[in-house]
């Protein structure tokens, strides 16, 4: 890269270092953004400082919003005795984008990792509390995924509440085989899961 200008391989640096672009991929957008019109450029690089200006995280959920609370969180028509645990606030998109659920949300803002330094106190272990304490919640649901890291998460958040909050009870979203597969297809895992959270017919 040391052949390419001064400026075209900061730009190239930077976009290298974002998730899912490495050094030729970030290469290719810079070219791209090359040869787009001068003001389109302008635009893109006022959309991204308006990104940081523009957005904020709701104070109840923890989502990135324009508002606080967001509108979500300030909806009178979504319950407040079910709250929806996510790792992340694309999750909760995803969860809306499916329109089956009328409840409320929590971003966590990650998983447990402790190798990777990510403990309790990393995460929205507080917030959480904070709503569990306003006595509204009589359901938690973890939609957190089914990896290591998520699994040891649920575990952690699950006994808090049964120490804490015995009130409310936790559920998890259903663990199973995809719909249209074929189940020599599916892994041990998800096979596993499947038969753990069976349901009755």
């Amino acid at each position: 890269m040391r052949e390419l200008p001064q400026t075209l391989r900061e730009v190239v640096g930077q976009l290298a270092a974002l998730p899912g672009l490495g050094p030729k991929s970030a290469l290719r957008v810079a070219l791209i953004l090359l040869k787009w019109p001068k003001e389109r450029t302008a635009d893109l690089g006022r959309s991204i400082l308006e990104l940081r200006d523009k957005l904020c995280l709701c104070g109840s959920c923890a989502g990135i919003s324009d508002q606080d609370p967001c509108s979500i969180c300030s909806d009178p028509g979504r319950s407040s005795e079910q709250l929806c645990l996510v790792a992340e606030w694309d999750s909760m998109l995803i969860m809306e984008q499916s329109g089956g659920y009328r409840g409320k949300y929590l971003v966590l803002g990650g998983l447990l990792s402790p190798l990777d330094g990510v403990k309790p106190e990393s995460l929205e272990m507080g917030r959480l509390r904070e709503r569990l304490s306003e006595n509204q919640v009589r359901e938690l649901i973890l939609a957190l995924g089914t990896t290591l890291e998520s699994e040891s998460t649920g575990s952690y958040v699950k006994n808090l509440v049964e120490r804490d909050f015995p009130g409310v009870q936790v559920t998890r979203l259903a663990q199973g085989i995809p719909l249209g597969t074929d189940l020599k297809f599916i892994d041990k895992e998800t096979l596993r899961q499947s038969i753990t959270y069976r349901q009755t017919l």
